[in-house]
């Protein structure tokens, strides 16, 4: 059987997104396989996101892969076009508003000074300023917010990861619908990649990119991945309040809502206890009924009377080390190449991870971005990158 030059396993966001890279890369010109085990991605952590994008991180890595995310929807969207037809995603540029108490305005103000250096174009808001720019808001327990003003907001996650697929078809990718069962190592290399029908496709790279399913796969390859399935539900409702000129908004509570359509989206991740690893898809109704609702109908009163018209529940491949992306290769592995632990963030950061995969097989290093701090020595050495805002 003829070696393929790069496997990918996994072929949403962050595998389509490493495939166009790849097959664009004019020093690359080697055979490129996608293995996805569904091709519908009805259960993908792409699909079932909140697809929204953001630049208010606490690490400059995170800032960054997002920023490029930005740049890529607004400048080079072109650049998928397949037969004249350029992908419409849908951009609604209208920020991110994060909330603060008294709290948690030293830890707003220390994320600012971080996002100022990336040159984010944010701004601290007092609650006076607030309240003058969303007069629907209760912000007497507040103590300030933080707004960004441009390339945060929300697209249609699921055109960006089709258009990323297409193109990267349409410049000779293969992608073949097949779950992998395991990687087969030998020595300090991944020699083949066996398939759940039994089969095995000889590879030169390949890529780990199969979200929740990573972990599985890593320990196949005898490599400890703390990466695990956790559940978040998304709820649809609709409300006679208007919320004019409502961005994301990000509450202390951690809840979040936002305008979709007719109505908004909102989340707000399970208390501690009940934020466990999970592989079902059963909505967290009672979260809605008990957290959620509560806490939105306090900070914007007329949203006591809201109408849940559906809802849905996918998984962040979450990193229980620090909630950051592990990207590159392990050290006992030279050929095998991670992205994963996203907690999240999978879809705005997926045109930089791509990038940078596609770097690290033709060059064997990073040229654009420097994402070596996202690597696994942190992992090994147990020093934790820490992202502390987590949506």
């Amino acid at each position: 059987m003829k070696t393929i030059d790069v496997v990918i396993a996994g072929g949403a966001a962050i595998g389509s997104a490493a495939a166009y890279f790849l097959a664009a890369q004019p020093d690359f010109q080697g055979r490129i396989l996608v293995l996805e085990q569904d091709f519908s991605y009805q259960k993908s952590a792409t699909a079932l996101s909140a697809a929204s994008i953001r630049h208010q991180f606490s690490t400059p890595e995170n800032i960054r892969l997002s920023q490029f995310g930005t740049h890529f929807i607004k400048h080079m969207i072109e650049d998928l076009a397949v037969d004249g037809e350029v992908p419409d995603l849908g951009f609604h540029e209208h920020g991110y508003l994060f909330l603060a108490t008294a709290a948690g305005l030293d830890l707003l103000r220390r994320n600012h000074s971080i996002q100022r250096a990336e040159q984010v174009d944010v701004g601290l808001l007092t609650p006076a300023q607030i309240r003058h720019r969303c007069p629907w808001m209760q912000v007497d327990d507040l103590a300030g917010g933080s707004l960004g003003h441009s390339g945060e907001g929300w697209l249609d996650a699921y055109a960006l990861m089709r258009a990323l697929r297409r193109k990267a078809i349409a410049l000779g990718v293969q992608y073949r619908q097949a779950r992998v069962q395991q990687f087969n190592r030998q020595g300090a290399r991944i020699g083949s990649v066996t398939l759940e029908d039994g089969s095995t496709v000889q590879c030169g790279w390949v890529i780990n990119a199969a979200g929740t399913g990573a972990t599985a796969l890593a320990r196949s390859a005898g490599i400890a991945l703390p990466v695990e399935a956790r559940k978040r539900s998304v709820f649809y409702f609709t409300s006679s309040a208007s919320l004019v000129g409502c961005p994301m908004v990000i509450d202390p509570s951690g809840a979040y809502f936002r305008p979709e359509g007719e109505g908004f989206i909102c989340g707000i991740a399970p208390p501690p206890e009940q934020d466990l690893p999970c592989d079902d898809f059963e909505v967290q109704h009672r979260l809605f009924e008990e957290v959620l609702w509560p806490i939105l109908a306090a900070r914007v009163p007329d949203l006591e009377a809201l109408r849940v018209r559906r809802s849905w529940a996918g998984h962040y491949d979450m990193n229980t080390l620090d909630h950051n992306l592990i990207v590159g290769a392990h050290p006992e592995v030279s050929n095998l190449l991670f992205a994963n632990g996203l907690s999240g963030h999978g879809m705005q950061q997926a045109p930089a991870i791509g990038r940078a995969l596609s770097e690290l097989v033709s060059y064997g290093e990073f040229r654009t971005l420097d994402l070596r701090a996202m690597g696994w020595q942190r992992v090994l050495s147990g020093q934790p990158l820490r992202e502390i805002n987590i949506v």
